[in-house]
Formats: C-alpha cells, sequence, structure tokens
C-alpha cells in the first residue's frame, strides 16, 4: 500500500506542476517548495539543534501558536523550524517573529522526506490539528525522533478508521503522544489501540485569550464607531450576505456595520457593495474622509478582523450557509460579543458548545436573523447573558498550551 500511496504523490506532483501553469495559488504552492532544501542548507547547521512544527495552513498555525512560543521560551538555543503546506497559510505567516525557518513542506516523497530530516535533524516533531504525511512519519519513527500531535481531532471519516485503513493507522506509531481536542476523539484513537492519548483541549483558546493581553486600538475604526452600537460581520460568503444586506439597509442609522469579507476580490467587494443602500466606504478609499458620516465600512483587505472585533457590539460569523462551514467563532468570543451564525456547524465542536451554552445562535433565514440582531440591541438582560456566556466559555477552556507542556518539556 505504501508503494501506491507514493505513486499517487508523484503522479499528483506531476500534474500539479501543470496546473500551476494555469492557477495561481498551484503556481505559489510549486514555486514556493523549489528552493526549500536549500533554504535549509543555509539556514540550518549540521551542529544545530532543531523543533519542528507542521501546519497545513494558517488556522493551524494560529491554533499551534501558543505551543511554539512555549517551546521557543523554553529551549532558548534551538532553532525553530515551522512548515505549511498550504500558500494561504505561507504566504500570510512567512515572516513571522517565531521560527527560525519558514518554508513549504516538501511533498511527501521517501526521497524528500529523507533529505528533509537529514537536512532539518528535528530533536522534537510537531503536527498540528491533523495532516499525517506518511513519509515523514516514518523517517521520524525510524529517526526515534519525539512526535506529537496537538489540538487533534479524530472523526469517523478518516482514513484510519475505514476496513482499507491499515497502513495509515501503522502511521499513527510514529506519535509519542497524542493531545486531542475532546473525549470523543480520545475514544476514536484509542478504539484503533492507540493509548498515549491525553485530552488536552483546543490550543486556540490560549491563543485567542492572549489577542485580549495586546493592544487592540484601530483609531479608524474608533472614528468610524462614533460610539454607536456596532455590528462586526468577519469572514462574510456571498450567501451570508444576501441575508445581511437586506437587514442593513432596513437598520436604524444609530447602528454602524462593519463587513470583513472572506474573500476581497475586486469584483465581489463591488458586488457587495452594490447590494447596501446605506452609505458605505471601503477601507482602501477611508484616507482623508470622515468616516463618522458613513453606515457601513467594508474591509477589503486582510490582517485586520481580529482587532476589530474588541470594537463590536454583536458579531456575524460567515460560512455557515456553505460548505464547510462557518468560520473562526472564538476570536469575537473572547471579546465577550454575542455571535450569530449560519446553520452549517456541525462539524466545528466549539461552534456547537457555544450554541448549547447559549452564547452563539445559529440562524437559518433572514427572519431569524432579523429577530435576534433586533432582541440583541434592544434587550439588554440577553445582550449581557450572551456576552457572559461568551467570556466564560473562552476562560475555562484555556490552557491546553501549559498541558501539552508538562509532557513534551521531558522529552529533551
Amino acid at each position: 500500500m505504501l508503494f501506491l500511496y507514493n505513486l499517487v504523490i508523484s503522479i499528483a506532483g506531476f500534474f500539479l506542476k501543470i496546473i500551476a501553469l494555469f492557477s495561481p495559488k498551484i503556481k505559489l504552492f510549486v514555486e514556493g517548495r523549489k528552493n526549500v532544501f536549500a533554504i535549509l542548507e543555509e539556514k540550518i547547521k549540521p551542529t544545530d539543534k532543531t523543533i519542528w512544527f507542521h501546519s497545513a495552513s494558517l488556522g493551524e498555525y494560529e491554533q499551534g501558536l501558543p505551543v511554539i512560543e512555549k517551546i521557543k521560551e523554553k529551549y532558548p538555543s534551538h532553532k525553530i523550524i515551522i512548515t505549511f503546506f498550504s500558500p494561504s497559510g505561507y504566504e500570510v505567516r512567512k515572516n513571522n517573529n517565531v521560527a527560525d525557518v519558514t518554508i513549504y513542506l516538501p511533498l511527501d516523497t521517501k526521497s524528500n522526506a529523507e533529505r528533509f530530516f537529514k537536512l532539518a535533524h528535528p530533536e522534537l516533531a510537531f503536527f498540528i490539528k491533523y495532516e499525517f504525511w506518511l513519509n515523514y512519519l516514518k523517517e521520524l519513527e525510524s529517526n526515534k525522533i519525539p512526535t506529537y500531535l496537538i489540538s487533534g481531532i479524530f472523526r469517523d471519516n478518516q482514513m484510519f478508521f475505514k476496513w482499507y485503513g491499515g497502513f495509515y493507522r501503522k502511521a499513527l506509531e510514529a506519535f509519542t503522544y497524542f493531545f486531542v481536542q475532546n473525549e470523543k476523539s480520545k475514544e476514536k484513537i484509542e478504539g484503533i489501540g492507540f493509548h498515549n492519548v491525553i485530552v488536552s483541549g483546543d490550543t486556540r483558546f490560549d491563543r485567542v485569550n492572549a489577542i485580549l493581553e495586546r493592544d487592540n486600538r484601530l483609531d479608524f475604526i474608533e472614528e468610524f464607531k462614533n460610539n454607536k452600537p456596532t455590528i462586526v460581520i468577519g469572514s462574510s460568503w456571498p450567501k451570508d450576505e444576501a441575508l445581511l444586506a437586506n437587514y442593513i439597509n432596513q437598520a436604524s442609522d444609530d447602528v454602524k456595520f462593519i463587513i470583513a469579507p472572506h474573500n476581497i476580490k475586486a469584483d465581489q467587494i463591488a458586488n457587495l457593495k452594490a447590494q447596501l443602500k446605506k452609505p458605505t466606504l471601503l477601507f482602501s478609499e477611508k484616507e482623508n474622509t470622515a468616516l463618522a458620516n458613513y453606515n457601513v465600512f467594508i474591509i477589503d483587505t486582510v490582517g485586520l478582523l481580529t482587532k476589530i472585533y474588541s470594537y463590536g457590539t454583536i458579531a456575524y460569523v460567515g460560512g455557515g450557509f456553505g460548505n464547510p462551514g462557518i468560520h473562526n467563532i472564538l476570536e469575537p468570543a473572547t471579546f465577550g460579543i454575542p455571535i450569530l451564525i449560519g446553520p452549517n456547524f456541525s462539524n466545528f465542536a466549539e461552534a456547537v458548545l457555544l450554541v448549547e451554552l447559549g452564547g452563539c445562535i445559529s440562524i437559518s433565514n433572514y427572519d431569524e436573523l432579523k429577530q435576534n440582531f433586533d432582541r440583541l440591541l434592544t434587550d439588554e438582560n440577553f445582550f449581557r447573558e450572551k456576552s457572559q456566556i461568551c467570556k466564560s466559555y473562552i476562560q475555562e477552556h484555556k490552557g491546553a498550551a501549559e498541558r501539552i507542556m508538562k509532557i513534551v518539556s521531558k522529552a529533551i
């Protein structure tokens, strides 16, 4: 089976080079991997001590950051290597300040894995949440390198739990510990014979809790908000925006709206703006403008949403009317903001629990959206109850990084 796996990886690598001629994202994926080994040779000496973290994309990087920072603090003489699989992670965080080397992970061929370990020679390895690359795991096991999965999630549809997934189950033997988010994941992995499992929780709670300690001020948002109730719409998609535009157009002028769409392509931003009847301004147009005169502020750039949530009265987090589902609800929750989402959230454990607790409200249509927005804006007790649930939820679930470090710190 490993032979077939390697064959599929090799074929995929060939076709990706062809697709890269037509797709800018795949071009980044392919081109970004060309110099990986040269970078490792340049920045990692044979005498260096190193620790390796792998994240699929941006979300996993942010999820692993609390552990990366604690590892960096505990092992200051080690160089930190961070690899990404996806361009959407690497291109945004390639200039981070926690890693000594940030690169794409070469495709999971036997020769790439062997060369990677020869150059990187990590003393510890961490995979964040998921992505199980068989040749890399085989090398980790062969070299007896302590290997950890952090904030892991296991579900029925994964290969490990299929009758034909034996070679994937075998690869899991590389892990020293599985640090998983919940009891269900623990039961799943124990069910196939692995008992080196600890329910540590989700490190994203540590990440978002740390947001409270930084400076979240944005002067231009303060000017736009003008001390009025503000609904922050984060990571919205067109299906979200169709409902939201209807509400915005009928809302009181005393309510402000900030929209940070998931996709900031010019044509989609133009389409969103065309749906809005209220005075609307784009972030890219804000210079020398009286921001307080506008009701809607569209953020057509990236990297600001987390700070913007700190100015919200209510948050709407997009994605819940599509597939795979909603975006990050923990960032607004950490600021104690009541949250509305669409109906597709069942694959997100944090959303399921926060909906059950009542801090997050799932809506399926415009009437439900309007009813809940209106009540949160007018019913102070209802608003305060939802806000407190969100705050408490974050505080009660933080601490995963500390639980992980208690075990990992004994490894070297």
